[in-house]
């Protein structure tokens, strides 16, 4: 495995301003390059000529791309042109003006909703494009299958070094907590503590509790990343998870715990409950030396004191 060094070399991350943005410039804080960022008022990244003018001025060599639009269930279902559209325009002005200006390395991140949604047991890359998704997140999973894909056939026809990591579920510091457009695990903080402050009521969550998922602090990611880069992984695509995952109703206990939420939590059956289960199979970023690090129970903690620190106040 080939050693990459990111020594003096300019790193750019769009998007700078999200959760996972912000987790991996953290993470590059502590290596010898600079760190190259654009905010979404910034740069409009669906705007390929901004786009390709932002690469000729900066000169990347490498770039990370995880700037995506995205959202829960309530959200993918309800935007379904504006999930599709707009992250095919994000990617394809980065990746090919990635091309186009000759930077060294770029790995983009997609989401484990790429893979198909009925899978008996750990989801490997080698799932891809092998059954039907999952109907609620379909349009933003299409738009990212077609992100892996476009730097594999920058991989095949001009052998760049374009490579894609899935993460599963990610949450932390910086993560999105409006209920009409979060995912899940932060959705459920605003939720247990807003129902705490109010004397303890009742929460009412989405679907039966029973779907089992696996979420990965975003912490975890940022080293995931930097680990990716400098070893310059030689296939195109690798899932980065814990290869631990639980029940929706065990989330929302730890959580009610981690809140100190003591009401009840009533389940709406109503609602959808999305893909059974979503599991990672971690084994081929693992046997490159990366492993997450965090327990849920630590990162919940962690999650829970920041949103206190930047949402309540």
């Amino acid at each position: 495995m080939e050693k990459f060094s990111l020594d003096n070399l300019k790193v750019w991350v769009p998007g700078s301003n999200g959760m996972v943005s912000s987790a991996i410039i953290k993470k590059l804080k502590t290596e010898n390059c600079k760190i190259i960022t654009s905010t979404r008022n910034q740069l409009d990244l669906t705007d390929k000529i901004k786009v390709f003018e932002f690469y000729k001025l900066n000169q990347p060599d490498v770039v990370i791309l995880s700037a995506a639009k995205v959202g829960g269930i309530h959200a993918n279902n309800t935007y379904p042109v504006d999930f599709l559209l707009e992250n095919l325009c994000i990617q394809n002005n980065i990746i090919s003006g990635a091309h186009n200006f000759s930077a060294k390395n770029l790995l983009f991140l997609g989401s484990s909703c790429i893979y198909p949604k009925n899978i008996d047991g750990p989801i490997s890359e080698d799932h891809l494009l092998t059954g039907s998704l999952e109907e609620t997140n379909e349009w933003y999973a299409v738009a990212k299958i077609s992100g892996i894909k476009l730097c594999q056939a920058y991989q095949k026809q001009y052998n760049s070094n374009f490579i894609s990591a899935m993460p599963t579920n990610l949450y932390g510091p910086n993560d999105n907590y409006d209920l009409k457009t979060s995912h899940v695990l932060p959705a459920m903080i605003r939720k247990f503590h807003e129902a705490k402050e109010a004397g303890n009521t009742p929460v009412k969550l989405w679907g039966s509790g029973t779907p089992m998922r696996e979420f990965l602090y975003v912490d975890d990611l940022g080293k995931a990343v930097l680990h990716a880069l400098e070893n310059s992984l030689d296939e195109h695509l690798y899932n980065i998870g814990t290869g631990v995952d639980l029940t929706i109703k065990s989330l929302a206990e730890l959580i009610q715990s981690t809140v100190g939420h003591k009401g009840e939590i009533i389940w709406d059956s109503s609602k959808p409950d999305g893909t059974p289960r979503k599991l990672m199979d971690n084994s081929k970023m693992e046997s490159q030396g990366w492993k997450a690090e965090v327990s849920l129970a630590q990162g919940i903690t962690l999650a829970y004191q920041w949103f206190l620190d930047n949402e309540t106040s």
